[in-house]
């Protein structure tokens, strides 16, 4: 199975991070290489443009492919999605001049609208049947509306900072976007692309959660099982040559801080924290 994942840029090293920690550590992938080799002897990577990604896959040349939602959007290709991996999150957002008359999407018909993502605004602008002319541009979209190329545009957001510096106000929000994990339709069921949606899965399940370790005395468990919030129960076991248990348990990870107080006033002793790589729940 060949997984095509971005080459470089924001998208990069989050994604080969969550290729480690599903247990797929990339070898042999040095810089300005086309492919390379995992750990899984049946399990390669493609490198490739975020934006050439859907295409890589619908063609055949990758399985699977992590990219942004808007690249796959913006392709056309209709592949299926299995997994958001939840990183990458933006939005694309319709904008306009903040000293201007346009307020609303529906005053920009018979205007025009700059953006990187023609397909995505066309398709936008048509479900609300507003006739605009979309020109596309490679770069520098915001400054389209100062030099008189567009009345507004249509681009990417994080933070609404850019669109801020240069004097955008954005008028309404055209898509939620975010890296996911897409593959051709007649490969979705493959049995290695399950394994590795599964593998993604169990990572994203254990982000923010902790695992606690603790002794307890038979007499006080039931106190402590009171002040636990755990996922589905704690597990109790026997201690040898103790008369304790081991008391084991996931928590949220924002609940360390006062279920630590909570167990040791309710008898817990030797309580361990640890973090948690992969949650196959």
């Amino acid at each position: 199975m060949r997984i095509a994942v971005p080459n470089k840029g924001r998208l990069h090293e989050p994604t080969v991070t969550l290729l480690e920690r599903a247990g797929l550590r990339i070898e042999n992938g040095a810089d300005r290489k086309l492919y390379a080799e995992t750990v899984d002897p049946e399990v390669t990577v493609l490198f490739a443009r975020a934006a050439d990604i859907p295409e890589y896959v619908a063609d055949g040349a990758a399985a699977v492919g992590i990219t942004g939602l808007d690249q796959e959007r913006e392709s056309g290709t209709d592949l299926d999605e299995l997994v958001d991996l939840e990183f990458g999150q933006c939005r694309l957002v319709l904008a306009a001049p903040e000293d201007g008359t346009i307020s609303e999407p529906e005053q920009l018909a018979g205007k025009t609208v700059a953006t990187e993502f023609p397909r995505i605004t066309r398709e936008y602008f048509d479900e609300q049947g507003i006739d605009t002319d979309i020109v596309e541009v490679t770069g520098a979209t915001e400054l389209t509306p100062h030099v008189e190329m567009a009345d507004a545009i249509v681009d990417i957001t994080s933070t609404g900072t850019t669109l801020a510096v240069n004097r955008l106000a954005i008028i309404d929000e055209v898509l939620q976007s975010s890296v996911r994990l897409f593959a051709r339709p007649d490969a979705a069921d493959d049995d290695k692309v399950q394994q590795l949606t599964t593998a993604f899965e169990s990572v994203l399940a254990a982000d923010d959660k902790r695992y606690l370790m603790m002794n307890v005395a038979n007499e006080d468990l039931e106190a402590v099982k009171d002040v636990i919030p755990g996922l589905g129960g704690p597990t109790v076991m026997d201690v040898a040559g103790s008369d304790d248990l081991a008391v084991h348990v996931v928590v949220d990870e924002r609940e360390v801080f006062e279920v630590i107080n909570d167990l040791k006033a309710a008898g817990a002793t030797g309580i361990l924290v640890t973090e948690i790589e992969r949650l196959v729940e």
